[in-house]
C-alpha cells in the first residue's frame, strides 16, 4: 500500500499478547501491535509530525532520548519539533523544528538541552487552549513527553480534552476546519525521566543509573578519608518519596545502615543502629557508611534526617561522625552508558509507538521490563505510583514495597539478607589443618577462571558472607585452575571481605587456563577438601571449564556436587545470559574515553577517531559503546564488513563533516576482520579524508578491564551471588545421601545463572552446548544484534530498523507481582 507521497506504508501488525510467566498472574494484558524484528523502512511514515519536550526535574539520559526521537522521527519521514522549556514552551509557542544536526553532540550530556520549566498556565484551560493552538498551527498531533508522573499525567489530561479544545478554537475562529481535521486526534507516548526511579511500571527510569554513579563516586571518595580517621559518614541522598537510590547505593557500597521511606525502622532504631555500628568497630572495621534518603521515616511516620542519625551516633558511641548531603550533584554530570543506551532504545520505540497509534490507543509509557523495552498504559502506571504513597500514608509498608515492583523487591531482599549479617561468634568453620568436619557443616568453594572483570569481588563478598552466616565453610580456590592443582586453597576470612564490593579485578586471582588439562588434580583437591558445592565466576573459559568438569563426572565422582556459574567478562560473550558482570563497567570506560576524544576534536576540528575495543569475536562492546558514544559506525565480526561498506562509510563521514559536524567516531571490535585491521581503517580514512578531515587511531586495550565496578555490576553481582547460594543450598539439602555426603550428577545440577529477557534463570551448562559457537567463543544468538540498525539510523545511515524485542503493551495489576525468577 502506498500513501500520497508514493512511499509504501508499513503493514498493520497483528495484536500480540505479552504473557506473564507467573502462575495465577492476575495481570491483565491488552493485545497491541508488536512482534520481535519488525522492519520499518526509511520514510515509511512520511507526512506525519512529532513534537518532543522534557518536563519536571531534569535527569541524565534525557538528551539521548531526545536525540533518538528526533533522528528516528526524521528517519521514518516525520517532521519533528522541539518544544522548548516544557509545558511553558507549549503555551508560549516556543517551538522550533528539529534538524538532524541539531541533535548532534548531545547524547552524553546531562540535563536537557531543550529545557524544562514549571508552568502554572497549563493548569488552566485557557493555557491549554493556547498550547493546543500552537500545536495545531504547526500540524502537530503526536507528542513525546519525557518527565515524571506529574508531567505524564498532564499530557494525558491534555489528550483527553483535546477534542473539546479544538472545538473551542474552531468556534473562536482561531483554526480552520481543515486544521482541525488534520489534527483531530492527539497521540501521547511518555518516557520516564527521573533520577529517583519512583515510577511504577518500569524497572529503571532514565537518569537513575547516572545518579547512582554520582553517589558511588562520592561514597568511594569518602571511604578513603573515613578509613584514615576511623570516621562514620552519614550521606543524605535524594528520594523524597522513593528509597531506590539509597537502597541500591547501600548494596553497592556495603553500607552498614540505610533509611528509606518504604522500609522504615522501628522507633527503637537508635539502639539498633548503635549496636550494629559497635559490632563492626569491635570486629576491626575502621569506617562506617550510613545512607539516608531525604524522605526517610520511622514506622510511625516520624521523619529521620541525617542530623538525627549523626546525633544518635555521637551521643551514644562518641564516634567522629560527619554528614555529607549530595543534593543536586546527583542530577549533574554526564549520563552513564546505561542511561544513554536506555534513552536511545526508548526514544526509538516511542516514535514507532506514536506511528502505530490509533484513535482508540491509550496513552502509553515506554518502560523497561528486565531487558525488554515494553509499552505500558500511562494512567495505570500513574495510579499505581500514587497508590505507593497512599500505602505509605496508611503505614502499609509491605504493600508499598509490592507496588514498587519486582526490581525494588529484589534489591530490598538482597540488602536485608546482607544487613542482618554480623560477624558470628563462631562460624563452625573447618580449616585446612582440621578437615574432619561435622557432616552437617557444608564446605563450598569459590573459583574464578578467565580474564578479570569488575563485579567478581562483589560476588565473592556477598556469596561468602551469606554462606558463612548459614554456617558453611567457604574455601577460596586461589589462582584459578592452576592454583587448585597446586593446592592453593584456604578458607576465606570474614574480615578480609570488607571493601571487596567496590574493588575491580579478582582478589582470588584468575587465569585463562581451562579445567580440562587438570581434571585429575582438581578432582583430587575437591576430594581432599570435601567440597559439597562450587561457585564458579568468569567468562567463556569458566563456561567451558564447567562443561568439562560436568562431562567428567562419570570418571571423577568428586565432581558429583552441585555447581553454579555466574558469568563475568567484559566481552559479554557467554551463552545463557544477556548480561555478564564487568560489561557495564567496560562500557562506561569506553564511553568516557570516547567523550574525551570527541571533546578534543572540538579544538582540532574535522577529526575522525578510529577506536579499537576488546571483546574477542563478540561485538557487544563495540556496538553498545557505539550507541552510548554516538558513533558513526561500529565494525564487528558478527556483521561482516566489505570494502564497499568501508567506502560508503568514508563518503558518509566526509558528507557529515562538510555538513558542519566537525568530528567523527568509528569503533572496531578487535577481531572484526583479519584484513581490515584498525590500522588499515585508520590509513584508509587518512588517505580518503585528505583535504576534508584527519584521522587518529586509539587501541584502548586493558583500560576496559580496569577501574572500579559500576553500580550496575556491584548490585547485580551481589544479587546473583545471593541467588546462587540459595540454589546451592537447595541442591545440597536435596541431594544429601544417608552417609551425609552430597552426591548429584544430573544435568540440572551444573548450571549457569544469567538474565534472559525478563527473568533470571538457571540453565543447564550441558544443555547450553547447542547454543554455542565454540570456534569463535560466542552464543549462536545475541539479543543486542537487533540494535545494530538503530546504531546506523542514529548516525544517519540508511538501514532497516527492527523493534527491540517488544512493541507490546501490558497492563499493570492492582498489586505488583514478584517472581522468584526475576531480578
Amino acid at each position: 500500500m502506498a500513501d500520497h507521497t508514493g512511499r509504501s506504508t508499513p503493514k498493520k501488525r497483528e495484536l500480540v499478547r505479552l504473557e506473564s510467566t507467573i502462575e495465577a498472574d492476575p495481570m491483565k494484558v491488552v493485545p497491541l501491535m508488536g512482534s520481535e524484528g519488525e522492519s520499518f523502512r526509511q520514510g515509511c511514515y512520511a507526512g506525519k509530525t512529532i513534537a518532543v519536550f522534557t518536563s519536571g526535574g531534569d535527569a541524565q539520559g534525557m538528551n539521548a532520548a531526545v536525540r533518538a526521537v528526533v533522528r528516528m522521527g526524521i528517519y521514518v519521514g516525520c517532521k519533528v519539533y522541539y518544544i522548548n522549556e516544557g509545558y511553558q514552551g507549549m503555551v508560549d509557542g516556543n517551538i522550533n523544528e528539529a534538524t538532524w544536526n541539531s541533535a548532534s553532540g548531545i547524547v552524553e550530556r546531562g540535563g536537557t538541552v531543550i529545557g524544562s520549566a514549571r508552568c502554572m498556565e497549563f493548569r488552566e484551560r485557557e493555557g491549554r487552549k493556547r498550547a493546543a493552538l500552537n500545536l495545531v498551527q504547526r500540524g502537530i498531533s503526536n507528542l513525546v513527553v519525557i518527565g515524571g508522573d506529574g508531567s505524564l499525567t498532564g499530557a494525558n489530561e491534555f489528550r483527553l480534552e483535546w477534542s473539546s479544545l479544538l472545538d473551542d478554537l474552531l468556534g473562536d475562529g482561531k483554526i480552520t476546519p481543515e486544521q482541525k481535521e488534520a489534527c483531530i486526534n492527539l497521540n501521547v507516548v511518555g518516557m520516564v525521566g527521573s533520577i529517583d526511579n519512583d515510577f511504577c511500571g518500569t524497572d529503571m527510569t532514565i537518569g537513575a543509573d547516572s545518579a547512582l554513579h554520582r553517589i558511588m563516586e562520592a561514597v568511594d571518595a569518602i571511604s578513603t578519608t573515613a578509613h584514615s580517621h576511623q570516621r562514620t559518614f552519614v550521606l543524605e541522598v535524594m528520594g523524597r518519596h522513593c528509597g531506590y537510590l539509597a537502597l541500591v547505593a547501600a548494596i553497592s557500597s556495603e553500607a552498614e545502615y540505610v533509611f528509606i521511606p518504604e522500609w522504615p525502622p522501628l522507633t527503637t532504631w537508635p539502639d539498633q543502629l548503635c549496636r550494629k555500628l559497635q559490632r563492626t568497630r569491635e570486629a576491626g572495621q575502621r569506617l562506617n557508611i550510613v545512607l539516608v534518603a531525604e524522605g526517610a521515616i520511622d514506622c510511625e511516620g516520624t521523619p529521620i534526617s541525617a542530623e538525627d542519625v549523626k546525633r544518635v551516633i555521637t551521643e551514644n558511641l562518641h564516634q567522629d561522625t560527619r554528614i555529607t548531603v549530595l543534593g543536586h550533584v546527583q542530577r549533574g554530570g554526564k549520563a552513564s552508558a546505561f542511561d544513554r543506551i536506555l534513552g536511545c532504545r526508548m526514544g526509538a520505540e516511542a516514535v514507532i509507538a506514536l506511528m502505530e497509534a490509533t484513535p482508540s490507543t491509550p496513552a502509553c509509557v515506554i518502560s523497561l521490563d528486565g531487558n525488554l523495552a515494553v509499552r505500558v498504559p500511562l494512567m495505570e502506571c500513574v495510579e499505581k505510583t500514587k497508590a505507593v504513597q497512599k500505602a505509605m500514608n496508611e503505614k502499609d509498608f509491605d504493600m508499598a514495597q509490592r507496588l514498587r515492583g519486582k526490581s525494588f523487591i529484589n534489591n530490598l531482599s538482597a540488602y536485608r539478607k546482607l544487613s542482618k549479617i554480623h560477624p558470628p561468634s563462631s562460624l563452625h568453620a573447618c580449616n585446612l589443618s582440621d578437615i574432619q568436619c561435622s557432616a552437617t557443616v557444608r564446605r563450598v568453594g569459590v573459583l574464578c577462571i578467565g580474564a578479570p572483570a569488575c563485579g567478581m569481588n562483589a560476588v565473592i563478598r556477598s556469596f561468602s558472607r551469606l554462606a558463612m552466616f548459614e554456617g558453611y565453610t567457604v574455601l577460596g580456590l586461589y589462582g584459578g585452575v592452576e592454583g587448585i592443582a597446586e593446592g592453593n586453597i584456604k578458607p576465606i576470612n570474614w574480615r578480609e571481605l570488607h571493601g571487596w564490593a567496590g574493588a575491580g579485578g579478582s582478589y582470588l586471582g584468575t587465569k585463562r587456563t581451562l579445567a580440562g588439562k587438570y581434571l585429575k588434580q582438581i578432582a583430587q583437591r575437591f576430594g581432599e577438601q570435601k567440597l559439597d558445592g562450587l561457585l564458579l565466576i568468569g567468562g567463556f573459559e569458566a563456561y567451558r571449564s564447567l562443561q568439562e568438569i560436568a562431562d567428567a563426572r562419570d570418571t571423577y565422582p568428586e565432581f558429583c556436587i552441585p555447581m553454579v556459574m555466574i558469568p563475568a567478562t567484559i566481552s559479554n560473550n557467554v551463552p545463557g545470559t544477556e548480561f555478564s558482570l564487568g560489561a557495564d563497567t567496560a562500557l562506561n570506560e569506553i564511553a568516557t574515553i570516547c567523550d574525551k576524544l570527541k571533546q578534543s576534536a572540538l579544538g582540532t576540528r574535522k577529526r575522525v577517531f578510529i577506536i579499537e575495543t576488546m571483546g574477542g569475536y563478540c561485538g557487544y562492546l563495540a556496538t553498545m559503546a557505539g550507541l552510548a558514544g554516538g558513533a558513526d559506525a561500529a565494525y564487528i565480526f558478527e556483521e561482516p564488513v566489505t570494502i564497499e561498506d568501508l567506502r560508503n562509510d568514508v563518503y558518509h563521514m566526509a558528507s557529515k563533516i562538510m555538513g558542519g559536524i566537525p568530528r567523527g567516531l568509528i569503533l572496531r571490535n578487535e577481531n572484526a576482520n583479519p584484513n581490515y585491521t584498525t590500522e588499515f581503517i585508520n590509513r584508509l580514512y587518512c588517505e580518503e579524508g585528505k583535504g576534508k578531515f584527519t584521522a587518529r587511531m586509539n587501541i584502548l586495550g586493558h583500560m576496559q578491564q580496569g577501574g572500579s565496578p559500576s553500580p550496575f555490576d556491584r548490585n547485580m553481582g551481589t544479587k546473583l551471588a545471593s541467588r546462587a547460594l540459595e540454589w546451592l543450598t537447595v541442591q545440597m539439602k536435596t541431594n544429601t545421601r544417608d552417609d551425609g555426603k552430597v552426591y548429584v550428577k544430573s544435568n540440572d545440577s551444573a548450571t549457569l545463572l544469567g538474565m534472559r529477557k525478563r527473568h533470571i534463570n538457571f540453565s543447564s551448562i550441558q544443555d547450553l552446548k547447542e547454543e554455542t559457537d565454540y570456534e569463535h567463543r560466542i552464543p549462536l544468538e545475541q539479543w543486542w544484534m537487533k540494535l545494530r540498525p538503530l546504531l546506523r539510523i542514529l548516525a544517519k545511515h540508511s538501514a532497516t530498523y527492527q523493534t527491540s524485542l517488544t512493541s507490546k503493551i501490558e497492563h499493570i495489576s492492582e498489586e505488583a507481582e514478584y517472581s522468584d525468577d526475576s531480578m
